[in-house]
């Protein structure tokens, strides 16, 4: 999806997270993953409409920026804020390219931020962003496209989304990602390999670098069943990642 596609689609993203994997796995995992961050500072990168920022903020930090290169995100991220106030910041700013901000954070966050670089110097550039703007022994949470997931596993339609390999990158796979809302939203991003992820964090001077799979939260088993999620648990399209700033 381009920058300019994500700008036409301004507040409908926040319907991705009504999506069965989106409400459910995804955002259950990566929010116990956070864990408590009362006082913390969070740099939130490719924070979309602010779904994790505002997160961060109900998980305790004291401060909290989001960031994301979509103009129309921001602005329906301020607009949401406005509605709803937190006390949390946006600013317009590349994931691929970060200046460095007013302050260095004591947690950065990036919820499918890495998985759009197209080679692995990109993907480095995007750590050593992440490094810089972080005080020594800061951590960096990751959600992104798993490396084993396989393509010709059972259907994930009724998970809400569904993901079909279009060619192969420098990464890994191109993959079509089609979020099954009631108008159907499409964007192709890649499934970078495992020594892609971990040599671009190493590199950047990330130490720690901890996989971390996705569970499914209690309220998501009651509201489906343990067999609904039996296909997701054996082959999950996305995996988290946890590390430090040395």
């Amino acid at each position: 999806m381009t920058v300019q596609q994500y700008d036409d689609i301004g507040e409908a993203y926040e319907g991705f997270k009504s999506l069965p994997m989106a409400r459910y796995p995804e955002s259950g995992s990566f929010v116990r993953m956070l864990g408590d961050l009362s006082g913390r500072s969070v740099l939130d990168l490719a924070c979309g409409t602010g779904f994790y920022t505002r997160q961060a903020r109900r998980l305790g930090a004291a401060d909290v920026l989001g960031v994301d290169v979509s103009d129309g995100m921001v602005a329906a991220a301020r607009a949401i804020e406005e509605r709803s106030p937190l006390g949390v910041r946006y600013q317009v700013a590349d994931g691929a390219d970060l200046p460095v901000f007013d302050r260095r954070f004591d947690v950065a966050t990036a919820v499918y931020l890495l998985n759009y670089a197209d080679d692995a110097a990109t993907m480095e550039w995007m750590c050593r962003g992440v490094h810089r703007n972080l005080r020594p022994g800061g951590e960096f949470f990751v959600l992104t496209q798993a490396p084993d997931f396989r393509f010709d596993g059972p259907p994930t339609d009724k998970y809400g989304f569904r993901y079909e390999p279009v060619g192969e990158g420098e990464v890994g796979p191109r993959v079509r990602i089609t979020a099954l809302l009631d108008s159907p939203i499409e964007f192709v991003t890649n499934y970078p390999r495992r020594e892609v992820y971990e040599g671009a964090l190493r590199q950047a001077g990330f130490t720690g670098i901890t996989w971390v799979p996705l569970e499914v939260p209690e309220d998501g088993l009651a509201a489906f069943g343990a067999e609904f999620w039996a296909d997701f648990l054996a082959n999950p399209p996305l995996v988290m990642l946890r590390c430090t700033a040395a």
